[in-house]
Order: structure tokens, then sequence, then C-alpha cells
């Protein structure tokens, strides 16, 4: 490494014979940051959070990591990850020479350290606590959750980034139950974003009124029969949640459940009970390989997109046959773009497996012939730029998701297996992540038109969902 500093120790110490004027802003210094520039613009991360400032290049490349993780580097001795913080902001940046020397901050998280690259590091500046202003939603150059505030010095504008956001995970929100001067509670959320929020739930409240009255002629639970039942008993034999997010389908699937049965035999006594209620509820093609008639389909409702990167969020990939689906769909429709599908879930051995995924002789006869290579042993397995365009990665959507903006949100029947929680947690990283021209594809059971913020558009027979 070239040119490491320990940062802590290089602000000059206050001049003895300063004015009166000059010792009393001295005086007020009460929060120091260091200050950087990323394209071209100005930002600063609080000096507590940042060990040193380096410059390094050799960096040793780490395989199917997410594209802003440049490697991993042997600081004295510590193995510590290097982030590029332009490209987890979404910032073009040069194509990067071999071991090409770069600015980076050693930064501090929860006692793991990590390297940040940046353009260029410029210097540590004191201010006053209360000069900070509160972030604003203007700076749409990065999500404005991860500003922790704004601050002008010496006629600079500065964006204070929050690094404990950027790096750590997700907490729980302050909630209206839980005291002010609890300080076993962590806020999630900047205070003028909690107010944004507010308003939100409150439009989200009247949208869900309307749709009440709008669904009195839809037939009601049969009498005398607890549908309250029916709804725990799905959550405790099958984990799935009814909510608006499912609700309509429920109910009229219990409607029918009820009429088959019999009303004294309608209620789930055991697992396989709850799974014959729900077995109409999954999407065409769940859990394997698409037809080509579901293939066809979905490449219909994919929208044009010129951009030479096109990314996409696949939570909830199983064993890996939605995401390689999308891949051939995908290089298929876009054949000029680079193609990155982020493929997430908490079964730790299917994403294990998900790699290596190999697509049985009657399959590979079909529309898939084109996308597949067929070893000396006779096996099919999709091509290597098929299997590049994907990165199956361990992931619980309850946790800080740090991916880049994307085009596509492909997530069929996930949704129903979440908790309330889960579920409005997730549906807020689909509004932090997708761009403004992005689709979202849910299950054919689920539906997002009881939000607000969510407008719902039928392209053939597909259903998707865009932002208002």
């Amino acid at each position: 490494m070239e040119a490491v500093t320990e940062i802590r120790d290089s602000v000059p110490a206050p001049v003895a014979n300063a004015t009166e004027e000059q010792r009393e802003q001295i005086v007020a210094v009460d929060f120091k940051m260091v200050t950087f520039t990323l394209a071209g613009k100005d930002y600063a991360i609080d000096i507590m959070k940042v060990k040193e400032i380096a410059k390094a290049g050799h960096f040793t490349y780490v395989p199917n990591t997410v594209p802003f993780v440049l490697g991993v580097y042997n600081l004295r001795g510590d193995i510590i990850p290097i982030v590029d913080l332009r490209r987890f902001f979404n910032i073009d940046v040069p194509e990067r020479e071999k071991d090409a020397l770069e600015n980076m901050l050693i930064v501090t998280v929860e006692e793991q350290l990590f390297g940040v690259v940046v353009d260029a590091i410029d210097k540590v500046i004191g201010i006053q606590k209360s000069s900070i202003q509160p972030p604003h939603p203007l700076f749409g150059d990065i999500n404005i959750k991860y500003i922790y505030g704004v601050v002008e010095s010496n006629n600079r504008l500065y964006v204070l980034l929050d690094i404990d956001r950027i790096f750590g995970a997700r907490v729980p929100a302050h909630t209206e139950t839980s005291s002010e001067n609890d300080s076993s509670v962590v806020q999630e959320k900047p205070v003028a974003q909690e107010k944004l929020h507010a308003v939100s739930a409150a439009k989200m409240a009247e949208k869900r009124q309307e749709t009440v009255v709008e669904e009195k002629n839809e037939p009601e639970p049969a009498p005398n029969i607890d549908y309250t039942f029916i709804k725990d008993g799905l959550q405790k034999l099958k984990n799935f949640n009814v909510s608006p997010v499912n609700e309509t389908w429920v109910k009229h699937r219990f409607d029918d459940w009820v009429a088959s049965r019999g009303s004294d035999n309608s209620q789930l006594a055991n697992e396989k009970d709850a799974e014959d209620f729900i077995s109409p509820f999954y999407s065409s093609n769940t859990a394997t390989f698409w037809s080509k008639e579901y293939a066809q389909a979905v490449y219909k409702a994919l929208p044009e997109n010129a951009a030479k990167q096109i990314s996409v969020w696949n939570p909830g990939c199983g064993k890996g046959y939605e995401a390689y689906s999308l891949a051939c769909l995908l290089h298929k429709r876009y054949p000029e773009a680079r193609i990155k599908i982020y493929a997430q879930d908490i079964d730790l051995l299917n994403i294990s497996n998900a790699p290596l995924l190999s697509v049985p002789a009657d399959v590979a006869g079909g529309w898939y012939s084109q996308f597949l290579v067929k070893s000396v042993s006779g096996t099919y397995s999709f091509k290597p730029e098929i299997k590049d365009m994907i990165l199956f990665e361990y992931h619980d959507c309850m946790h800080a998701n740090t991916m880049p903006m994307v085009d596509l949100i492909f997530t069929r029947d996930l949704l129903s297996f979440l908790s309330s929680t889960a579920q409005a947690t997730l549906l807020e990283d689909f509004d932090e992540k997708l761009k403004g021209s992005g689709l979202v594809f849910v299950g054919e059971n689920e539906s997002l038109s009881y939000l607000p913020n969510w407008s719902e558009k039928m392209i053939g027979s597909v259903v998707v969902y865009t932002k208002q």
C-alpha cells in the first residue's frame, strides 16, 4: 500500500494566537468530517467512522460478487472488502486499469473494516453539528436513506453520507408505542423520510377504505364459518400470510372450499389440508422450467429498453428455474445489453446448487435449445453467457440490500409467504430499487393495486406494476 495516513491525527491544533472571533468559532466546532468527491460532487463522512486514508491498487478478485465490490485487500494482515462507492451509487466509472492506484477511505462499521474507493479525498473540515440540515429528495444521485444530512462550509455544499446504513444491516423502525427515550430502539429512517412515509401511510389507508367499499358486492365468507381460523391455519401450517396482497383470491378460494367440502369439514386440520387449499394459488410454471407459451407471454410484457446495462432483481429464486428462464428471455429480448440478474433466496442449499442446474433432455428440445450446451456425458446445461448473467446470492429480505437500481423485479408468489412486516420491508425496497420506468412482476394471484404508489397494467395475459 502506498501513502497510508492516520486521518484522525491530521487535523491541525487551534492556533494559540487566534483572534477572539476565531477562538469562538474553534470552540463551536463539535463535528468533524472527511470530505471527498464522486463524479465532481462533494461528499463527506463522519471522521469517527474513518480509520485512515490510503492508496492501493492490487485487489484480489472474488467471483460471484456484486459489481461494486472490487475484491479484497490485505491491510497489514487484515483481509478487508473493497467497495467502489461510485458503482454502489450507480455512477458511471471509466474502465479501471489493472493495479491502478485508487483513493480509499478505510472505514469502520460495527468493528468491521471496509475499503471505500472514491474519486478524490479532499480534507478534514470542522463544523457545528447544529448546522447539518436534514436530507432532501432533490439529491437524486443517491438514495435519500443513505444521506445523513447536508452541510455548507466555505461556500461548498457537502452531502454527508450515513456509512452505517450503507454497510449495516436493516434495523427496526421506531414505533409509536416505543418511548422516545428508549435507547434500545434504533431509528431506521431520517425524520424527513418518516414524514413522507406517514403521508404515504395515510394515502394507503384511504385507498384501502375505497377498496373495502368497492368489494362490498364480492361474495362474503359463508355464514357461521370462522374465516379467521382459515387465515390462522394457513399461517401456522404453510407460512402463508393472508394480507391485502392476496386476500381477494383467498376469499374466493374460501367460498369454493366451503362449497366443495361442506361447512362441517371446511377447517384446516393438518398441513395437507392447508396445501390443498393453496394449491390453486401458485403461478404458472412455478418451480419448474417455463413452457413455451408462458415464456412468450412474459417476453411480450418486457418493455423496450435501449440501455447498455440492464439489472434485474429476482428475490425468492428457489432452485434457479425462474432465474435461468429470465436470463434466456432477456438475452433474446435485449441482445446488445449487458444483463445482470440478482437471484436471491434464504435456502442456502438451493443457492449453492443453482449454478450447477442441469436441463432434462425433454426440456432441452424445446425453446431453451439455443441457450444450452451438451456435455460429453450427454447432459445439458446453460451456456456460459447465460450463467454469467446470474448472480445467485444468499439474502434475507429483512436485511439491507445494496444492489444498484434495477429495471425489472420478478418475484412471483414470494410476498404471500412473508410476514406482514417482511412484506412491508420488501415493498419499500421495491419502491427504492426500481427505476422510474421499471416493471414489477408478482404472482398471478397477488396484487399491489391496493397501494397508492403502484399502478397495475395488463400486457397480453401478464399483469405488471409500475411506479405512479
